[in-house]
């Protein structure tokens, strides 16, 4: 039996929480409930829950503030919040699981799936740290992100990234050291994780580090060669918006 605690400080919004678990989760156990940061913090030591239901927004501060009270985080989390943009993309960059609010059962379900086949991974502890470290530097880009491939996780940093490509469901990470990684993200998804840290999506295939780009040839229709001498396409429909971003660098 998984045993679960739920951090949540609206009563309207447990209450269905605590529902949709007892309707869908039958290996499931609430064991604990907290309505502020304090009481979570308290519970998490002494019912020592495998999973963590935990509200971002409170009354008394965030769910983050519960996760910094730990030296480490031997526990699952599944975030629960409403659409907080930072919070989402922090959670993101650090591969970690979210729900919105209100709460489905159907993402609830995925979350839960998610956490029984990572649950006994130590790459966990990984995830966790970066997250909090990101969180740390919240007035700046997060400063690491977490690739999730099939057998591990890689942190990296983003100026550590040249280029992203896009392989169908899949994406390939290029970094400067020469290493590729293949990720099962969309480049989509990268493309919003990243946009605030210098990457710019030059093609429907193609997402770029701007700081790497080392020539534009307008021949062709435009194309950029890149440090590592890759040629990057640009499409029609990108050429204003890559040019504009060049002349300002």
């Amino acid at each position: 039996m998984i045993r679960a605690l739920i951090v949540e400080d609206d009563a309207v919004a447990y209450k269905l929480l605590q529902k949709i678990i007892m309707d869908n989760c039958t290996d499931l156990e609430i064991v604990g409930y907290a309505e502020s940061t304090k009481r979570a913090i308290d519970l998490i030591n002494v019912m020592n829950p495998d999973i963590v239901f935990l509200d971002i927004q409170m009354q008394d501060g965030s769910g983050f503030n519960v996760l910094e009270a730990f030296d480490e985080i031997n526990f699952g989390i599944i975030f629960v919040t409403a659409h907080d943009q930072y919070a989402i993309k922090a959670i993101k960059w650090s591969a970690l699981d979210y729900i919105l609010k209100p709460v489905n059962p159907d993402d609830l379900m995925q979350a839960l799936a998610k956490y029984k086949k990572a649950s006994k991974n130590p790459e966990n502890t990984i995830r966790h740290s970066t997250l909090m470290e990101n969180i740390k530097n919240h007035q700046k880009s997060p400063q690491k992100i977490v690739l999730p491939t099939n057998e591990e996780y890689h942190i990296v940093s983003p100026d550590d990234i040249i280029r992203c490509q896009s392989d169908n469901y899949y994406t390939n990470i290029f970094l400067t050291n020469g290493k590729k990684i293949m990720v099962s993200k969309t480049l989509k998804e990268y493309e919003n994780l990243l946009s605030d840290a210098g990457f710019l999506r030059t093609h429907n295939s193609h997402l770029i580090n701007i700081k790497y780009i080392k020539t534009f040839v307008r021949l062709q229709g435009g194309y950029i060669v890149m440090t590592d001498d890759k040629i990057v396409p640009v499409s029609r429909r990108k050429k204003n918006e890559v040019l504009e971003h060049i002349s300002n660098m």
